[in-house]
């Protein structure tokens, strides 16, 4: 293993012949599971208040966890009819995933009572009841399993995009259902930034005054901030993820622009109401935005081994894209932000992709790689 000393298990009993087979199939029927989770948030945005639990929307979801908690079931199963027994049956990696079948059905549950007791939730409240959150845990849990399974095998895949395709997918899908949960703080969610009047459009109203402000300065205050907090949160949660990657993978070329492109698709489709651009710019910016990412991936071949590399590759990942970001809008709807607080915004992005790095590739591990390359 290179770089760091990274725990890898052996291979153990429970690792059975077939195991990246399972990597495929819970991955691939997992975009099911997540599929329904971002369908079932377009119908509430879309579609108006929903008064019932029993939905379209809600069965297609519930259908992809059923069959990703068969696939995962069945392979218990199969392993306890081969004499193994107790943890020991559950595919390596596999663990946690069990464990969020058991949060999905009992958060499925629960959820249908809390709505016959309590309504149904509307706008931030869908995604931060308790149930919605219990739910969400147990998507995380499952769809993470081929990224741990992997993790734990000695061997790794063959390096090619096939090759890491379950791995690339689990990381997606895990990018999804983080965004779907802070879609109220996602850039590509809202584009607060687009157009080139601000909250002029409030007219007289705008005019008025709370606590000595007026409802104009509060509306720009609220949405520049909603902006860089979600430039910096969702720059956090990508980059984090995709580090922790590289400290244990060299990612193929194409790693990136899948998940970008397919993380931000999902969101601007389920989302396209609010953001002014319309998706298919958005969609541009993540595949052009991918396309530079592992075009460094490539040149930088950032790893354990190289920390200048790391450092490199985590802030200007950000900055690539934040800055295709704001250039989309200034070509398509304009942007009332002054050039202050835009190319901050990006600069900003490319710190907390740095930042981020350090927990990848510490300066105390940093100094040690470079002794002992001496």
């Amino acid at each position: 293993m290179r770089g760091l000393s990274i725990p890898i298990h052996e291979p153990v009993e429970r690792q059975i012949a077939g195991r990246r087979g399972l990597d495929w199939w819970v991955a691939v029927v997992s975009s099911l599971l997540i599929g329904g989770v971002y369908l079932d948030g377009w119908a509430h945005i879309h579609r108006g208040q929903i008064e019932t639990f029993f939905t379209p929307w809600h069965a297609a979801l519930y259908s992809g966890f059923a069959a990703v908690a068969a696939i995962l079931i069945g392979a218990t199963w199969r392993n306890r009819r081969r004499g193994l027994t107790g943890t020991r049956a559950i595919p390596a990696g596999y663990e946690q995933s069990l464990l969020g079948v058991l949060l999905f059905t009992v958060g499925g549950m629960a959820d249908m009572l809390w709505h016959v007791i309590f309504g149904i939730e509307l706008d931030l409240e869908a995604l931060l009841s308790p149930t919605h959150l219990l739910l969400a845990s147990g998507g995380v849990l499952i769809v993470s399993g081929p990224f741990r399974a992997a993790w734990l095998d000695k061997k790794d895949p063959k390096r090619s995009l096939r090759g890491y395709f379950p791995i690339l997918l689990s990381m997606t899908l895990l990018l999804a259902i983080l965004g779907f949960m802070s879609q109220y703080m996602h850039p590509f969610g809202t584009t607060w930034a687009a157009g080139t009047r601000g909250h002029e459009w409030l007219g007289e109203v705008g005019q008025a005054r709370v606590s000595g402000f007026t409802i104009e300065s509060y509306f720009t205050f609220f949405s520049q901030m909603a902006t860089i907090g979600g430039i910096i949160l969702q720059t956090a949660i990508f980059i984090g993820l995709v580090l922790l990657a590289i400290r244990r993978w060299r990612l193929p070329a194409g790693s990136l622009s899948l998940m970008l492109t397919a993380s931000i698709t999902m969101m601007v489709l389920m989302r396209h109401r609010f953001i002014a651009p319309g998706p298919l710019p958005m969609i541009g910016v993540a595949a052009l935005a991918g396309v530079a990412a592992d075009a460094l991936l490539v040149w930088l071949r950032p790893s354990p081994e190289r920390p200048a590399a790391v450092r490199w590759f985590a802030f200007t990942v950000p900055v690539l894209l934040y800055a295709t970001y704001f250039a989309s809008l200034a070509l398509t709807t304009g942007t009332w932000w002054t050039v202050h607080l835009w190319t901050g915004a990006i600069v900003l992005a490319g710190l907390v992709g740095l930042l981020m790095s350090f927990m990848v590739v510490p300066l105390s591990n940093s100094a040690a790689i470079h002794s002992s390359a001496r």
